[in-house]
């Protein structure tokens, strides 16, 4: 049957429980964790990053640090670089996230899927609107983040096991990109810049520790770590508390990185940032999408009958390059 997608969000329906959801991890992703010194039951984390069209899995080794087990490209995802705010706005989420058993829907009309939890604590003190954002199979996107059915089975079935080996949920991080000197430079702009500089400080803790960030939130943003108080923060709108000692690494690297992107901006550097009229996918899809056309491609990535979302946006985005000036904008 034809799937209807709402403005809301990604929403699954209830259809008759199958063996999808408990397929085992394939032979060859089990190998890559035994050379890994990782077990099927290890925790997991998962990063998103919307302009590259890619989704990570990082899993703990036995060193007790995680490690990338693999990154998935992703077949769509809708709307703008940018957080999403409101009920229908076609935003695919940027946040961090916590995904707990209950959360993963075997019965999903996009094949299987997971729900992100939006909006998360501080999205909903801060009034953003919107339900049923996922990480989905098929290949379309009303807000949410679909990776075909092939796809979407492996990261399911790694998740799943990881919960059965203990991990209450595991963290989702959506991020706008990779959050390197280069692209902060490149959107400097961009209005969420500000929210995209806190992102950043979660994105660096990771990068540096490899160990999962503790994510709290306080004077209307995300906070990482335990603050003056000793512990994480809870509350998005109470004022915050200087944090508690900030890792020298952490911190060093964020000071070479803000010097790398004054500089990439003061330099005249011709920086060019990209433009969506709605969402992007993976240039692996797009050339498969230009081959096959809309109807091809949607049986080539999917057993459920969802079509391709919006194929001619697909197509286009990212639109060309806009130049941007080179001198430091004005605080906003």
């Amino acid at each position: 049957m034809l799937v209807a997608v709402l403005a809301t969000g990604c929403v699954s329906s209830t259809l008759d429980l199958d063996t999808r959801a408990i397929q085992p991890i394939p032979a060859s992703l089990v190998a890559e964790m035994n050379r890994k010194s990782m077990t099927q039951r290890d925790p997991i984390l998962v990063r998103i990053f919307k302009q590259e069209s890619e989704l990570e899995i990082w899993k703990r080794t036995k060193s007790g640090s995680y490690a990338l087990l693999k990154t998935y490209p992703m077949c769509r995802w809708s709307g703008q670089l940018g957080p999403k705010t409101r009920n229908g706005d076609r935003q695919a989420p940027e946040g961090f996230y916590h995904v707990s058993a209950n959360m993963m829907n075997p019965k999903s009309q996009f094949y299987l899927s997971f729900n992100l939890g939006y909006p998360n604590r501080l999205e909903a003190a801060l009034g953003h609107t919107g339900e049923a954002l996922m990480v989905h199979g098929a290949c379309s996107s009303s807000g949410c983040y679909a990776m075909t059915d092939e796809g979407v089975a492996e990261i399911y079935a790694v998740a799943r096991e990881a919960l059965r080996g203990g991990q209450t949920s595991f963290q989702v991080q959506a991020f706008p990109f990779r959050m390197t000197p280069q692209n902060m430079a490149k959107n400097r702009e961009n209005p969420n810049y500000a929210f995209w500089t806190n992102l950043k400080k979660g994105y660096d803790a990771f990068e540096v520790t490899k160990q999962q960030p503790a994510v709290g939130y306080c004077g209307g943003q995300y906070s990482f770590g335990p603050d003056a108080t000793g512990t994480v923060p809870t509350d998005p709108l109470a004022q915050c508390q200087p944090i508690l000692d900030t890792d020298p690494a952490i911190a060093a690297r964020r000071d070479a990185d803000d010097r790398a992107i004054a500089s990439l901006v003061t330099s005249g550097t011709a920086f060019s940032s990209y433009a969506y009229s709605d969402g992007g996918m993976h240039p692996s899809f797009r050339r498969l999408l230009q081959r096959d056309g809309a109807t091809g491609f949607a049986k080539r990535t999917s057993q459920t009958a969802v079509p391709i979302s919006r194929p001619e946006a697909a197509l286009a985005d990212p639109h060309q390059p806009k130049k941007e000036r080179a001198e430091v904008p004005a605080e906003r």
